[in-house]
């Protein structure tokens, strides 16, 4: 399985961006899609995540300006990220899972693209 992220960029604090993910190869093993965010200097964290049944959960920090979706198919995810703060500059990382979990963590994640980078400036 390979994860690409796109959609990434430069914006304004208050703006809104959508990055999106994409699951190629054995796809038909893939179920959850998550997207971590790990600033410098700081550890992953978690953004947001969607299981294979469409169940959704959030870090603490977006819930209510974040959201993940992912196509019927489940081989493409997106996130759409509005009212953009400063400190959602982060490298945005997509993840898939091939197990079954409502909440998985970041160990659970099977597969990861290579990041894409979201500026937010003030």
């Amino acid at each position: 399985v390979q994860v690409e992220e796109s959609g990434g960029g430069l914006v304004q604090a208050g703006g809104s961006l959508r990055l999106s993910c994409a699951a190629s190869g054995v796809i038909d093993r893939v179920n959850g899609m998550g997207w971590y965010r790990q600033a410098p200097g700081k550890e992953r964290e978690l953004v947001a995540s969607i299981t294979g049944d469409g169940i959704t959960n959030y870090g603490d920090s977006v819930r209510g300006r974040f959201t993940i979706a992912r196509d019927g198919a489940k081989t493409r995810g997106f996130l759409q990220m509005n009212n953009l703060k400063p400190e959602d500059t982060a490298v945005y990382y997509c993840g898939v899972t091939l197990g079954y979990s409502d909440y998985p963590d970041v160990s659970q994640y099977d597969y990861w693209g290579q990041g894409t980078q979201v500026t937010v400036s003030s």
